[in-house]
């Protein structure tokens, strides 16, 4: 699973250089493998992200900006959608990646695996 992250590398705008300047770091100190395709000097990129971007996350007027994050090719979301699962602590299940061996995340994910197969065990020797 590549992590494509839609990035402009001459935009004019000061705020879409921070938002995308900290998605990126965020993925590197994750160590989060991701690929930046940059809108601003490939064409096919640019017409790539604005085709697959879904209309409903689509602006109201204009056209998607970056950054635009996917996985594969599967859209996982805007800037806003990435901070708020960065707020949340879900960037994994955000970016459609199972969590990293250790973490909170993982640990949790074990124990709810734990718990649904303790239940499957209790129905099946109440069936016996």
């Amino acid at each position: 699973m590549v992590i494509k992250v839609f990035l402009a590398s001459s935009s004019g705008s000061t705020a879409i250089k921070k938002k995308q300047q900290d998605v990126v770091a965020f993925l590197e100190a994750l160590k989060v493998d991701y690929t930046p395709l940059d809108i601003a000097c490939n064409e096919e990129n640019r017409m790539w992200m604005r085709k697959n971007v879904p209309e409903d996350k689509k602006p109201s007027t204009g056209i998607p900006l970056p950054p635009q994050i996917f996985n594969e090719e599967s859209y996982c979301g805007d800037y806003d959608t990435f901070f708020d699962a960065k707020e949340d602590n879900t960037v994994y299940a955000f970016l459609g990646l199972p969590p990293p061996p250790g973490s909170k995340a993982h640990v949790e994910d074990e124990e709810e695996q734990d718990e649904e197969e303790a239940e499957v065990q209790e129905e099946e020797e109440e069936a016996e």
